[in-house]
């Protein structure tokens, strides 16, 4: 499980067998998790964060977007 960012609580990171679907993050708090696709970036499933949390995780992952992707890209490129 890369981690590809920490932001204070969260942890942003994929699955090493996440390679067959599109580009996508998971984040993590604790035992919260959710998981946004990238392209465009929305919220697909989420398991104990509430509305503001996850306003706020996707401001984070905007705020990453070109980081994420790449990152997301670069690892599973190979």
């Amino acid at each position: 499980m890369p981690t590809v960012l920490r932001v204070g609580a969260y942890r942003l990171f994929y699955y090493a067998g996440d390679r067959d679907e599109p580009p996508h993050i998971h984040v993590e708090r604790d035992d919260k998790i959710a998981k946004f696709w990238l392209d465009p970036v929305r919220l697909q499933s989420s398991e104990g964060f509430n509305r503001i949390e996850i306003s706020k995780i996707h401001k984070i992952i905007n705020e990453n977007h070109s980081k994420l992707l790449e990152a997301w890209n670069e690892y599973f490129s190979s």
